[in-house]
């Protein structure tokens, strides 16, 4: 499964959502190929569907995408069981990674 890690260099979170995908894929035995697209205009933002940073799709998707959200050059908020944090857990893109089409 192909990952983009859409982020911007004004919020770290980025990378241990990356860390956290690969835990989660060697969890799930899912196999994904993982990589980073910096998004740097507004412009750039809307074009890729950037609602903020990190900004997770899977083959090109993002499951966390929530009706209302917009495109910005923001840090990305997830709602987690353990309140909001700046990427999902492990759990959740495990769960994610199951559920996406193959």
């Amino acid at each position: 499964m192909d990952v983009t890690v859409l982020y911007f260099d004004g919020c770290p979170s980025w990378q241990t959502a990356i860390e956290r995908l690969h835990a989660a894929a060697d969890r799930t035995g899912v196999a994904v190929q993982v990589s980073t697209q910096a998004v740097e205009t507004t412009e750039d933002a809307e074009r890729l569907g950037f609602t903020g940073s990190p900004t997770i799709l899977l083959d090109g998707t993002d499951p966390f995408a929530q009706p209302g959200e917009i495109s910005a050059l923001a840090c990305r908020v997830y709602a987690t069981p353990d309140g909001l944090a700046g990427s999902p857990t492990v759990d959740q893109l495990a769960d994610a990674l199951t559920r996406a089409p193959i």
